[in-house]
């Protein structure tokens, strides 16, 4: 036998196509909009912290409220929960602009503008209000038309298998991430993620948006009844945006802990590497 033929073979890194173009546009000018609407709705939050239940504003017996107090010539920041109690100085209730502190729902730092301006928040909170409802039509129509939708991010009979979930969730929470073929495709977690958050959040963040304005709710009244209220349909519409803050960390660190390099190249050109066991293997596209 010849050295050549004894040595063992050495894994090949190949790119393969793993994001398709509309895919990658919606993406990011999602995570644009998301950004702007967030940041802006805090704005927005901020000229009233406080959220109930119901059609009107029950101002005695709020679900969540931020304020603050002043004690002994400093003010304190609190966020209340139900009937809990918690010390948020510095943060929520009371923090830090231009040097002093001051009674505020959520820092400057966190709200576009930075300054108090409602009307300017609202501005900014419409226009990437519009942007992301249009940007979202043309990423579903595309994804049933051209196939996305079944193809990448329906879960197969085998991946919704209880033991096969179980594992996915294990092996993410020892990062042990899909190598090779296994690669080229979603895992159940990040079909039901992915699914979840497109169908499910951002069309409630959407709808609960439309009825907290009063010419639509005279256009569409039906929404009142849909989520109970203008006041629940606010809360909804929190909870909604808290939500996907949370998925936004999750994504970020499953991004940077299974190769934030490789991931961010595969959402601008398309092109994910994986590493093939053997080099005579040449990997088609992916699904």
């Amino acid at each position: 036998m010849t050295d050549a033929a004894a040595a063992p073979t050495r894994p090949k890194r190949v790119l393969v196509r793993r994001h398709g173009l509309v895919t990658r546009v919606t993406h990011w000018v999602n995570a644009l909009s998301i950004f702007f609407l967030l940041l802006s709705g805090l704005q927005i939050f901020n000229a009233h912290p406080a959220l109930y239940w119901g059609q009107q504003s029950d101002f005695a017996h709020p679900w969540l409220a931020m304020g603050a107090y002043e004690q002994a010539g400093r003010l304190h920041g609190v966020t209340r929960v139900g009937e809990t109690l918690f010390d948020t100085t510095g943060f929520l209730g009371a923090s830090k602009e231009g040097g002093v502190t001051v009674a505020r729902g959520f820092p400057s730092w966190l709200t576009i503008p930075s300054f108090r301006f409602l009307a300017l928040g609202r501005r900014y909170h419409f226009f990437f209000a519009w942007l992301f409802a249009i940007n979202g039509a043309v990423y579903v129509a595309t994804a049933l038309l051209g196939g996305h939708l079944k193809r990448d991010l329906a879960p197969t009979r085998d991946q919704l298998e209880p033991r096969h979930v179980l594992g996915e969730i294990w092996d993410h929470m020892r990062l042990k991430f899909p190598r090779g073929e296994a690669a080229k495709r979603y895992n159940v977690l990040q079909k039901g993620a992915y699914l979840g958050v497109a169908f499910v959040l951002l069309p409630v963040m959407v709808l609960t948006g439309m009825t907290m304005s009063p010419s639509l709710d005279a256009d569409f009244p039906w929404l009142l009844d849909l989520f109970g209220g203008r006041q629940s349909a606010r809360s909804i519409h929190f909870i909604a945006a808290s939500l996907i803050v949370l998925f936004f960390l999750v994504h970020i660190a499953m991004v940077v802990a299974s190769g934030a390099w490789n991931n961010v190249r595969s959402m601008v050109t398309g092109r994910y590497a994986i590493t093939l066991p053997r080099p005579d293997v040449q990997p088609g596209d992916a699904p």
